[in-house]
């Protein structure tokens, strides 16, 4: 006697084995436009199909939407954004992302639907967003938000920005397909132009020597003596607690980095990446700086008493407070025209320090376990220009060491054959 098999509940979808051998299970969940629609999920057992339809349903029924291969790019966009994207990125590349989609993806793809979205359609939107002018493309040249009014200005898209706002949907698109929905993500299929990056213009030594010169009895000389010495990141420097230095031994934990968040405010995260969690070696002026720092720090806690702010950071607001960022720009601008300086940026002292250790011969890893670059690869391609420079040298030095054995004993004779 043959037992009947179980039927699934109500609710529970349906699962069967395909001609190809795969299993496959099929249900109803929430969609992103409020609507029930039946989506497919696969596996290579049934089990595997059994537990990913579970996840859907489980999911529709806290009330949160599922993307089926029928949903439009903006609704599939909105879905990624705001159910997966949100929990794996950090809140301002999430914000970055968000922007990305509203002003180029949504606008260009946004009635498409993905499942139907071919490599053409991305390379021909890209192209658009290459050669056409941004204030004429959202109406701005017809009031006064544009600074040419009534007529093109002829506003472009960076390369940069292209490649980013792509990397956006290929990076949708690849969720699409971890999840099943898509076969294949087409975004990757479109060979986007490798950007150049911003050219960076290090400070040479002795703009440097100028530099720390006017930072002298600067309140937060400290911190900018530490950014030109080590190429710390301004969030890893407001980040540093008293408890991650140890000024005895001159070294420096490097473990959270201080950040502006629109929700949160000042807020403290983790380093930009694993390799970015690191301790580093203190320089002896940095060690000095610091700990009349602290004295300065101490001078300043008790002239203000209970109104202080006890934060625990290295560098703080008179009152205690964490140091918000765009205070620190605002005194580096003000540092460098006092110097009579170049306009350049605070993170250009990061690449300062590193050129500056690479021209006076520190071998490429030491410079990438200092600044946290998390494969050597970065920190050769970021700074070639520098290695092909003491290149130069290097085969001038050989020049000069042939030509003075040359004149001293001739010109070279050739050796025999035997």
């Amino acid at each position: 006697m043959t037992t009947p098999r179980k039927s699934r509940a109500n609710g529970e979808g349906t699962i069967y084995q395909r001609k190809d051998g795969r299993w496959e299970a099929a249900g109803y969940v929430l969609a992103t436009d409020g609507t029930r629609k039946r989506v497919r999920v696969y596996g290579t057992t049934r089990k595997e199909a059994a537990v990913k339809l579970t996840e859907r349903i489980a999911a529709s029924n806290q009330g949160r939407p599922v993307a089926a291969a029928d949903s439009t790019v903006a609704a599939y966009l909105t879905y990624w954004l705001d159910s997966v994207a949100v929990h794996r990125l950090r809140e301002n590349t999430h914000s970055r992302y968000r922007t990305c989609a509203r002003l180029y993806v949504i606008p260009g793809l946004g009635r498409k639907k993905i499942a139907h979205l071919t490599a053409k359609d991305i390379r021909t939107w890209l192209d658009r967003l290459r050669t056409t002018c941004r204030c004429c493309a959202r109406g701005l040249d017809k009031q006064q938000r544009c600074c040419a009014v009534g007529q093109c200005c002829g506003k472009r898209l960076s390369p940069l920005t292209v490649t980013y706002v792509h990397s956006v949907l290929k990076s949708a698109l690849e969720h699409a397909v971890r999840e099943d929905e898509l076969p294949r993500n087409v975004a990757r299929n479109v060979k986007n132009s490798t950007p150049r990056p911003r050219r960076f213009e290090p400070l040479t030594v002795a703009e440097a020597r100028r530099f720390l010169a006017s930072m002298e009895g600067h309140r937060l000389q400290a911190l900018f003596d530490l950014a030109l010495r080590t190429g710390l990141r301004k969030g890893e420097l407001l980040g540093l607690r008293w408890e991650d230095l140890d000024l005895d031994t001159g070294t420096a934990s490097i473990r959270r980095t201080l950040q502006r968040t629109p929700t949160a405010g000042l807020t403290t995260l983790p380093t930009k990446t694993v390799s970015s969690e690191r301790r580093i070696a203190l320089p002896t002026e940095c060690a000095h700086s610091l700990k009349h720092h602290r004295e300065r720090q101490d001078r300043e806690r008790l002239g203000a008493g209970d109104a202080w702010k006890n934060s625990g950071f290295v560098f703080t607001a008179p009152d205690g407070s964490p140091t918000d960022p765009s205070t620190v720009t605002r005194h580096f601008t003000a540092l460098c025209r006092a110097a009579r300086l170049r306009r350049i940026q605070f993170h250009d002292l990061r690449h300062t320090a590193a050129t500056l250790l690479l021209e006076q011969g520190v071998e490429l890893v030491v410079i990438k376990e200092l600044l946290g670059h998390a494969h050597i690869g970065v920190t050769a391609t970021v700074y070639a220009h520098v290695r092909l420079r003491l290149q130069r040298q290097a085969i001038d030095t050989l020049g000069n060491a042939l030509r003075s054995a040359e004149s001293a004993d001739g010109p070279p004779r050739a050796e025999p054959v035997r």
